[in-house]
């Protein structure tokens, strides 16, 4: 078999076999096969695309290109979730813990941010001491104790992910739907999970600004899923706007804690249980969405959700004092509010110029290099549809250095929209739940 042939078999059109799907990725994870090949190799599923059949098989090659992980010590059902990334989005810190103080394994591997969107381990690691960075025996120690882990991926799984993944930058093939399902899915059912809820961002704070783009990535994860034997389900929500009121890693932290504690802002508690619901259904914990809703709110009213959040912190290294006194995480030095220069109603917020906004004042990372201040941020006080009077604060800005506070000023000042004459209508949390088809097409992606 020679790779130079299957090339231009895909630059034809063709659909290529399992084997030889197997055959590009472990050749290429053994080092056996050159960049440029797999570059124009790349390009072709990019121009083509793949086939349902085509996109399982690249997914289940690049899953068997390392260490899966195996629980069979733990009888209950394992499940996760995984969001395409939006800014402000930071349910997973609040339902982990309330799935796993409902009975289910949460054997979480997370990223970091990049660009304009926040990263999971970057918001853990604003918490003094928090270790992402466990062994295996030692995650299963903390998912042994609590029911749930959240760390980083290793260098032992999905190594074929990490080396195409890194080539797909620099090569103009990141936007291929079949190569994104094959990274995200490879990644996820390599925790050895039974069960998977994905969360596909839409709106200005997403990669994917339109509903049917969203839609079908969404559609092609779900079946590759299910074609591999896993349940899995994906809800099209909003990021249209940020989601909750805090922005940047210590301010969401606190958010999520305020949330674990039965307050915090309405959307972010809202699809926190909508994402634990389904958690706990294709967990089989729960016989009904509604149930998996009403458990969790349960598990917050009661405070074992919290708990369970506190036990996790103190098996990963972290500083649990934290859940009861905001004062002991990382807090900027300065503050500015930024006001609206007109009354009238909120008409929209440009979530990706909000992000931007963060990552400017060291929020966020332009490149993997970059070093994240975990105390700087926005805390939002005016979202869609919230009546404003002149000179209102919009939002705070927390900063440390003044070097780029005009930059991120500028950003969230033409970020906010305000009409003075008519209220905006606020768009749907959750567009559209998408469940699986058995029997799926072969029609190109």
């Amino acid at each position: 078999m020679r790779l130079v042939d299957l090339i231009r078999k895909k630059r034809d059109g063709g659909e290529l076999s399992i084997g030889e799907i197997e055959f590009i990725v472990r050749g290429y994870t053994a080092g056996d096969l050159p960049d440029y090949q797999i570059s124009a190799w790349l390009m072709a599923v990019l121009l083509k695309g793949m086939t349902r059949a085509e996109t399982a098989a690249l997914t289940e090659a690049m899953l068997r290109s390392g260490e899966i992980l195996e629980w069979s010590e733990f009888p209950q059902k394992k499940v996760d979730k995984h969001s395409t990334g939006g800014v402000g989005d930071k349910t997973s810190l609040i339902l982990a813990p309330i799935v796993a103080a409902g009975g289910l394994l949460v054997p979480m591997i997370s990223g970091r941010g990049l660009g304009h969107t926040g990263g999971t381990l970057d918001k853990l690691e604003a918490i003094p001491g928090f270790n992402v960075n466990l062994t295996s025996a030692q995650m299963r120690k903390v998912l042994a104790e609590c029911g749930a882990c959240m760390i980083g991926q290793t260098d032992s799984i999905v190594p074929a992910d990490k080396k195409m993944y890194a080539l797909r930058d620099v090569t103009g093939t990141v936007e291929s739907p079949a190569l994104i399902c094959a990274s995200i899915m490879s990644k996820k059912l390599a925790e050895g999970i039974d069960a998977l809820v994905l969360d596909v961002k839409i709106g200005s704070g997403a990669f994917m600004k339109e509903e049917a783009a969203a839609a079908h990535l969404a559609e092609l994860m779900v079946e590759t899923g299910e074609r591999m034997g896993k349940k899995v389900v994906a809800l099209i929500t909003d990021m249209d706007q940020p989601l909750g009121r805090a922005v940047g890693n210590a301010l969401e932290v606190i958010e999520c804690i305020e949330v674990l504690r039965g307050g915090g802002p309405q959307d972010l508690l809202d699809l926190s249980l909508e994402l634990s619901a389904w958690m706990f259904y294709l967990g089989e914990r729960t016989k009904t969405v509604e149930e998996g809703r009403k458990l969790a709110a349960e598990l917050i009213a009661s405070g074992k959700a919290l708990e369970n959040f506190r036990q996790m912190v103190s098996l990963q290294s972290g500083d649990a004092r934290v859940l009861d006194d905001p004062s002991r995480f990382p807090a900027a030095q300065n503050k500015l509010d930024i006001t609206s220069p007109s009354a009238g109603a909120v008409s929209r917020i440009d979530s990706e110029k909000m992000g931007i906004a963060s990552l400017v004042l060291g929020g966020g990372r332009s490149t993997k290099e970059d070093v994240i201040n975990p105390a700087v941020g926005i805390m939002i006080h005016k979202k869609v549809g919230d009546r404003v009077a002149a000179g209102e604060p919009l939002c705070t800005l927390y900063y440390d250095s003044s070097a780029q506070l005009q930059e991120s000023r500028t950003l969230i000042e033409s970020a906010y929209q305000v009409n003075s004459l008519l209220q905006q209508q606020k768009r749907p949390l959750i567009h559209r739940v998408i469940q699986g088809n058995t029997g799926s097409s072969a029609g190109q992606l």
